[in-house]
């Protein structure tokens, strides 16, 4: 895969020569550039640079962020295991262009403001698929959590692209009591994973959306248990809405102490999803009891994998009012960093997939999530979340 988003080269170019300027490098063709640590160590490494980014960056954030770039293109491996990857998407208002009168989708019909036919229809979809593809790193992920789906319709259509046809995806949904109609499903690969079972879990005094909590068999006979969440989001004001997202925090929180009560050995637990939170505030930090990936506490705790990225200062999986932000999280069971365990990840398999093609290039050079729509006006993008994902290593 191509290192994308940062360009390596650009950075090594502008810590080298200690470029203090606020404006961004102009680097359009992303390339990788090997050698970060020759870099000259008498340099102040809390000097701030600024290349292809909307704030300043420090060296020790850049170099990070090349790190975590390489860790996308070479994964770890280890001998005897076997590695699948698991993926989470928040696609933006996935809806076919039938009318639904149950639901508020008028807007996403041919007659609506954003006059939603099957040839746009046809282009998210196809990029939809290429976005789990790439959050694959090339290959079609064992599992994918998808959010703002609307109805079995669009998992099917989506599942029948040429993209995705060689997964043989199966799907996990329902309609959900969300006023708009999107909800969240989960996709899984019948050749990797066996559906043991599905429910919903329902969470109070929110906007409609339940969590779908999976049990997986995978193909070592481990059980792995999935929740996929799409919270609340901050639209009302953060302070205002995060309320909303601790009952949701909460609804998760049981079912993962449920599953501590009644599972005995070790326990596989995936929380993923559109948390609309981050790892800092309250809903995940006090009252689902998140940790970051480097301050696990093992088992019975539970670990944010891609609460790395938190580490810089201009990374992120969705922006909104020019700051990114890592709102779609990959949270695993403590336990589960354990190596000797025999289903077991690492600190590092955390990732937000920031290829190219899923980005959108101001005029000054500063880059957002490529959506579909700028207002009501096609624009044949993606959404406006990133994906994000982890590997998974079974023995």
């Amino acid at each position: 895969m191509k290192p994308l988003f940062y360009t390596i080269a650009a950075l090594m170019s502008a810590l080298i020569v200690g470029c203090t300027d606020n404006v961004p490098t102009q680097a359009s063709q992303p390339i990788r550039t090997q050698g970060i640590t020759e870099m000259n160590e008498q340099e102040n490494d809390d000097e701030a640079v600024e290349v292809q980014v909307d704030v300043k960056v420090s060296k020790k954030a850049a170099i990070a962020i090349a790190e975590m770039q390489d860790d996308v293109d070479k994964p770890e491996t280890f001998s005897n295991t076997e590695r699948i990857r698991l993926v989470s998407y928040n696609c933006e208002n996935l809806y076919d262009t039938e009318d639904d009168p149950k639901t508020n989708d008028d807007e996403f019909t041919p007659d609506g403001v954003k006059k939603w036919n099957k040839a746009k229809y046809k282009i998210k979809l196809i990029n939809v698929s290429k976005a789990i593809r790439a959050a694959g790193n090339g290959t079609m992920p064992a599992l994918v959590g998808l959010l703002e789906v609307e109805n079995k319709t669009v998992l099917r259509d989506l599942c029948n692209q040429d993209i995705m046809k060689t997964a043989n995806y199966r799907y996990v949904h329902k309609d959900s009591r969300d006023a708009r109609g999107i909800d969240v499903a989960l996709l899984y690969r019948t050749d990797l994973i066996n559906m043991l079972e599905e429910k919903w879990v329902t969470v109070k005094q929110n906007s409609g959306r339940d969590i779908l909590y999976a049990k997986c068999q995978l193909n070592n006979k481990e059980v792995l248990h999935v929740l996929v969440n799409h919270w609340p989001s901050m639209r009302e004001g953060e302070a205002q809405s995060e309320s909303k997202r601790e009952v949701a925090a909460k609804a998760a929180r049981r079912v993962v102490d449920s599953l501590r009560k009644a599972e005995k050995g070790d326990l596989n637990i995936v929380l993923m999803g559109d948390f609309n939170s981050t790892i800092k505030q309250s809903a995940m930090s006090n009252i689902l009891k998140v940790k970051a990936y480097d301050k696990n506490e093992g088992k019975g705790s539970l670990c944010d994998l891609t609460s790395r990225y938190d580490a810089t200062d201009n990374i992120g999986s969705h922006k909104y009012d020019g700051k990114w932000d890592v709102l779609d999280h990959m949270i695993v069971e403590g336990g589960m960093l354990d190596k000797n365990r025999k289903v077991f990840t690492t600190s590092k398999s955390g990732h937000i997939c920031h290829e190219t093609f899923l980005l959108s290039q101001s005029k000054s050079g500063y880059y957002s999530p490529k959506r579909s729509f700028k207002g009501d006006v096609w624009t044949s993008g993606y959404s406006d979340h990133l994906p994000v994902s982890m590997d998974l290593y079974l023995k």
